[in-house]
């Protein structure tokens, strides 16, 4: 934002971040939740055996799933319209209204999932008799619902301080219930799941405890807002979210049921490859955490300047965002390639060898899936959230297909593949959906885009491409223009004096030599 262009007056008391403090923010807390979660997710590959891992990744996958289409997608219309209501002054009523029917529905999700167990048993384990385990996964459903509805709603108040507390405490949470009951109680599933739902209940309290002493600090109501002008408004932006949840959510586990269900593997060995294919994910999900975290970071702040009329700041912003996460991304799945065969063969002891052959095809679909879900929020300003759904509908359609044709054919590397091809295409038809609505790219945001692709060549051809990715940006203006390089170093500045680092300036008496073979004047 242009510092002449000051933010809408806050209440006294109640703060909101700014984007470069935002940032800040989500880098520093999520290299710690990163760690946690590495260490995490090490550690459970190693107690769990292959099997018992595969159940672990479908139920997680199904809480992914079922979690925002239980509550029908409203925690994820917050980033759009909180701040429109904020400003209507109608700002406690949506949020009461929307606690509400959230609890009622999450309430009645859990109930649907105990009363048919068997049933859900064989869609998330392909097989009927875990139903006990069904059971409980329900009751853990409705604390995510909860911790994820507190978590949504304070992004979109831009109260980025707290959100990354309440992260941070649901990681250790997750993290040391996990460990606790793996080694002291059942080394299954069970404990896994139990610790998951202990996370977000300690991170659910401590955030109602929070909101208790926030609440008095949000602005009163100046006007009343009727029901029917709140859910005419709020329903088919929130419906387009919920269907466009959905087949993220479906993107994102299709291949595994794929696997359960289509694959010529009994149903052992389809759990034994859901769980190398888990390991495969351990650190390609953490760099798309990171991006969906900055997708959903970056929203009220670009919907702030969508309401206010300057849409070419919107596109400016999010096209500079893109091409910084493109190389960010590229670079870390690089870095991630090199350090694999430590990974599986030492960490993991040669356990999940399916995994290694995965990794550079999970690593180059997550990123491409965190560009979507970043470019997509052009999409959610111009309140065109079906575009981004029909998108996702045709990466999910090509998807299925593709996993139908190479899963019987090639087992787990034909699921990777299906979804790598699906999950490209996803990403490019949401950056062309966006040029239609008059988003301009420029040659530097597709060429960092379809870097990932050299990962599936090796190690050496991925390090090539990205040394000379690094002499292209640092030597020409090819995918950085001079302005953004401009930007770039003023914001890196900016961060530099965060952190309390002076740069002195050169001393006067030097500057005033003239370079070397100039006239002096």
């Amino acid at each position: 934002m242009n510092p002449a262009e000051p933010e809408q007056a806050q209440p006294v008391g109640f703060r909101t971040d700014s984007l470069a403090e935002s940032v800040m923010l989500l880098l520093g807390m999520a290299l710690l939740q990163r760690v946690v979660g590495f260490v995490r997710g090490i550690f459970f590959c190693g107690w769990l055996a292959p099997e018992q891992l595969g159940e672990w990744d479908m139920a997680y996958g199904f809480f992914l799933m079922a979690a925002p289409v239980a509550v029908l997608g409203l925690p994820g219309s917050f980033g759009r319209y909180l701040e429109y209501y904020r400003q209507q002054g109608q700002l406690r009523t949506i949020l009461r209204r929307t606690g509400r029917t959230c609890t009622i529905l999450g309430v009645a999700a859990m109930i649907v999932v105990g009363c048919f167990g068997p049933w859900f048993s064989q869609l998330i384990f392909g097989r009927p008799d875990r139903a006990e385990v069904v059971v409980l996964i329900g009751v853990v459903l409705l604390l995510v619902i909860a911790y994820n509805f507190l978590t949504e709603m304070l992004t979109a108040l831009r109260m980025f301080r707290m959100v990354s507390v309440l992260q941070f405490l649901n990681s250790m949470a997750f993290a040391g219930l996990g460990v606790a009951l793996l080694v002291s109680w059942h080394h299954d599933v069970t404990s896994v799941v139990v610790a998951f739902g202990g996370a977000s209940l300690v991170g659910g309290v401590v955030g109602l405890l929070w909101l208790r002493q926030a609440w008095k600090a949000l602005p009163l109501d100046t006007k009343p807002l009727p029901h029917g002008q709140l859910w005419v408004k709020l329903l088919p932006y929130a419906g387009w979210m919920w269907i466009c949840n959905l087949l993220y959510n479906l993107f994102e586990v299709a291949d595994r049921y794929m696997l359960i269900h289509y694959s010529k593997y009994n149903q052992h060995d389809a759990l034994v490859a859901v769980g190398n294919y888990h390991s495969s994910r351990i650190i390609p999900l953490l760099l798309l955490t990171v991006a969906t975290m900055l997708g959903a970071m970056i929203t009220p702040h670009l919907s702030h300047d969508w309401e206010a009329g300057r849409h070419e700041a919107v596109a400016r912003r999010l096209n500079l965002t893109l091409k910084m996460l493109g190389f960010a991304l590229y670079a870390a799945s690089v870095l991630i390639l090199l350090g694999a065969p430590f990974l599986f063969g030492v960490l993991l002891h040669g356990k999940y060898q399916g995994g290694l052959t995965a990794l550079p095809w999970t690593l180059a679909y997550c990123s491409w899936l965190g560009l979507a879900v970043v470019a997509q929020n052009y999409l959610l300003c111009a309140e065109c959230a079906w575009l981004s759904s029909a998108a996702f509908l045709g990466g999910l359609l090509l998807n299925v297909a593709l996993n139908l044709w190479w899963v019987p054919q090639h087992g787990l590397i034909g699921a990777v593949w299906a979804t790598a091809v699906a999950k490209l295409t996803a990403m490019a038809l949401i950056l062309i959906c966006n040029q239609r609505l008059g988003m301009a790219y420029d040659r530097g945001v597709w060429s960092l885009a379809l870097l990932p692709i050299a990962l599936g060549g090796g190690p050496l051809l991925a390090v090539v491409v990205l040394v000379a990715a690094v002499v292209v940006i640092v030597r020409s203006e090819t995918i950085f223009s001079k302005p953004e390089k401009m930007e770039l170093r003023r914001v890196l500045g900016h961060f530099v004096r965060k952190l309390g680092i002076r740069l002195e300036p050169a001393p006067a008496a030097l500057e005033a030599q003239p370079a070397p073979g100039n006239s002096a004047s």
